[in-house]
């Protein structure tokens, strides 16, 4: 079976950048590598892989690679810490239950 991994890096300017890749150890490497010179990660490299999922489905990777990708950085950084509380709060309405403590 094949899989896929969505995954997160933090990158050295402190940002995050989410993708997707059929074998994790290889796309990390060419991150690292600057093979694209014109990608988001080539001008702020190093960065490290902080968060990955392994999906059997490539339909559903590219689902959590959309609706991450779409996420505040506080939102990130609580399912790379796996602070399960932060994430259900700060996935709630705004409008409907304010700004988050």
């Amino acid at each position: 079976m094949k899989f896929y991994y969505v995954y997160i890096l933090l990158c050295s300017d402190n940002s995050y950048y989410t993708g997707i890749t059929n074998d994790i150890e290889k796309r990390v490497s060419e991150h690292q590598s600057k093979r694209s010179r014109d990608s988001y990660t080539a001008s702020r490299l190093p960065v490290k892989l902080v968060w990955n999922l392994k999906c059997g489905n490539p339909i559903d990777a590219i689902k959590v690679e959309k609706q991450i990708k779409g996420w505040s950085r506080r939102k990130k950084e609580a399912l790379i810490n796996e602070n399960w509380q932060d994430l259900v709060q700060l996935s709630k309405n705004y409008t409907q239950f304010g700004k988050p403590k």
